[in-house]
């Protein structure tokens, strides 16, 4: 029953996962078809938005109505939502059902690591089935490119939406048959306005930051006020969750050490990874001269890798207490940010892969390890909130990184292009000669190569960060009556 039960969390959670990717090979066909390219962004976009938003509610109604009524809400909405996207005869039709697949979506990793933590009650047990979850999405990260590719070239792009309809169902019946759990007969209170306040307080905050990455225009008034409006919203949430009887999230979960220290690792290596994701590929092509497809070769031991530490990390806890694992996982990231920083134009290809084998290695050690030690730190009537709160904090910390980390790129591109006397390069070209005239292209080549190794240098500082943080948690307070089996097993 049990394997039952997790086949179907696997699954599930491979749709979801793959969602956030397989759209990437597909952009051009879709943009053939339906035009509005100038709107492609927001195909990623309003998919993050929706999940981001979405994922404290539902761990807050997973708490309230019971896990089972909850994930399999989530898969239907999901399963709408790419029903309608593959049917979509616009830009602005695909945009808006990518929201409601994103709303589904926002269901499925809080709402997952929920009833693996209900399901195994021994520490190694959940371990382990937790780095088969984190293994998926490691996997998803190749597959997902791959899989899209594939049915854009054989059948349509539309496909890719379609896809998701017949595993999703055998999901859905294989939990809706075997998930059975005990829920207290109780009235529920439902935080109907707190969900609303930080609703449009996220959004506001998410859309400026990604508007902001995109135009660098930080000191627009519509920028500008939708940071005030955030802010307003966010007082108003606070005071909204101190009067609440029962808080969409509880705020002693922020005055619990455990939680607030993985939240805090979970935002930092967040931005390590986006990093990776956005501006390797530039390096390879931009310093490097190497083709796209060999550009993209260079990312793909990040996801492998991630997937072998996920499933080592299972292991491992039976041979380490879990903060150590965190540790060892840190430590690895922050020895690849060094080598990332270290780069130089006429670094082996050799070099590149190891430093981005051993980000998805690190990675792949922590994660499971995150969701164990939050799960370990509440009860079990907290547990869906607050492994939601950190699945938003992981959202949230990409969309963040990728605000950051542009504007550092942004402004060292321009500053070292104005330093050169090169403030007329068109930096959207191809990174070749014919395309670059020869005598601008090494000085094309240096500038590119200042403003990625200026990323690296962020990546190493969040890098080390984390690996610092997470020594926080070994010298952890052990009075505190909210952490509760980590400090049997940690």
């Amino acid at each position: 029953m049990r394997n039952k039960i997790m086949g179907a969390l696997l699954l599930v959670t491979v749709l979801a996962a793959m969602e956030g990717t397989i759209v990437s090979t597909a952009v051009p066909r879709i943009t053939s078809d339906l035009s509005g390219i100038e709107l492609v962004s927001w195909v990623y976009a309003i998919y993050m938005l929706a999940t981001a938003v979405s994922a404290p509610i539902y761990g807050k109604l997973a708490d309230l109505f019971g896990r089972k009524k909850v994930m399999l809400t989530g898969i239907v909405i999901f399963l709408a939502g790419s029903a309608l996207c593959g049917l979509a005869q616009s830009m602005g039709q695909l945009i808006l059902f990518r929201a409601i697949q994103g709303l589904g979506a926002g269901a499925v990793m809080p709402v997952t690591m929920t009833i693996i933590g209900d399901l195994y009650t021994e520490t190694k047990d959940r371990a382990k089935a937790q780095g088969w979850i984190s293994a998926v999405w490691g996997v998803a990260g190749v597959l997902g490119p791959l899989m899209g590719g594939f049915l854009v070239d054989t059948l349509s792009w539309r496909y890719i939406f379609f896809l998701n309809i017949p595993f999703g169902l055998v999901a859905f019946i294989m939990l809706a048959a075997n998930y059975k759990e005990d829920i207290e007969k109780v009235k529920p209170y439902i935080d109907y306005k707190g969900a609303a306040i930080f609703s449009v307080g996220t959004i506001a905050f998410l859309y400026a930051l990604l508007q902001g990455s995109q135009s660098q225009e930080w000191g627009s008034p519509v920028i500008i006020g939708l940071f005030l409006f955030t802010l307003i919203a966010y007082i108003g949430f606070y005071g909204v969750e101190r009067r609440s009887p029962e808080p969409l999230i509880p705020l002693h979960l922020f005055s619990n050490r455990n939680i607030s220290l993985i939240n805090l690792l979970t935002l930092l290596v967040g931005g390590v990874v986006i990093s990776i994701t956005v501006y390797l590929p530039i390096w390879s092509q931009g310093v490097m001269s190497k083709s796209a497809t060999e550009a993209g070769f260079v990312l793909m031991p990040m996801p492998v890798c991630w997937t072998l530490g996920a499933i080592l990390s299972g292991q491992l806890v039976e041979r380490m207490k879990p903060n150590w694992i965190i540790t060892l996982g840190t430590g690895i990231v922050t020895a690849a940010s060094l080598f990332m920083f270290s780069l130089t134009a006429d670094s082996p290809s050799a070099f590149i892969y190891m430093a981005t084998g051993m980000v998805g290695l690190g990675m792949g050690l922590i994660t499971p390890i995150f969701m164990l030690t939050i799960q370990s730190s509440v009860q079990q009537k907290e547990r869906g909130v607050a492994v939601a709160l950190n699945t938003f904090t992981n959202t949230f910390s990409q969309t963040l990184g990728s605000a950051i980390f542009g504007t550092i790129f942004n402004l060292t591109l321009l500053s070292e292009a104005k330093k050169k006397g090169e403030g007329d390069l068109n930096f959207n070209a191809s990174f070749s000669e014919g395309h670059v005239p020869a005598d601008k292209l090494s000085e094309m080549h240096g500038i590119l190569a200042s403003a990625v190794h200026a990323i690296h240098g962020g990546m190493l500082l969040a890098a080390g960060l984390s690996f610092a943080v997470s020594f926080a948690l070994i010298k952890r307070r052990k009075s505190k009556s909210q952490e509760y089996q980590y400090l049997k097993h940690g």
